[in-house]
């Protein structure tokens, strides 16, 4: 399988972008404290985050889906807490 420039800038921003959501992400499952996040916010960014996700996997575009399934998992997971957490 041959990478090309296009895609390696893909992955490179892929990588970026969900590494710099993580550890917020984890301290906030390990906290349960989701005070600081708005729940309105934070619906619309895991469904855009989902919307991305389906678009990289239709589009055939992996460094656009493996970002998005990995941030569409914690940000469900810290969506669910918002919700149940009240």
């Amino acid at each position: 399988m041959k990478i090309d420039t296009v895609s390696i800038i893909g992955y490179l921003a892929a990588f970026g972008t969900t590494v710099s959501f993580l550890p917020q992400a984890i301290k906030t499952i390990q906290t349960k404290d989701t005070s600081g996040i708005s729940l309105s916010m934070y619906t619309l960014f895991t469904l855009g985050t989902l919307l991305w996700l389906i678009y990289g996997i239709t589009s055939h575009s992996l460094p656009v889906a493996i970002a998005n399934v990995i941030t569409f998992i914690f940000a469900s997971i810290i969506l669910g807490y918002k919700i149940r957490y009240k």
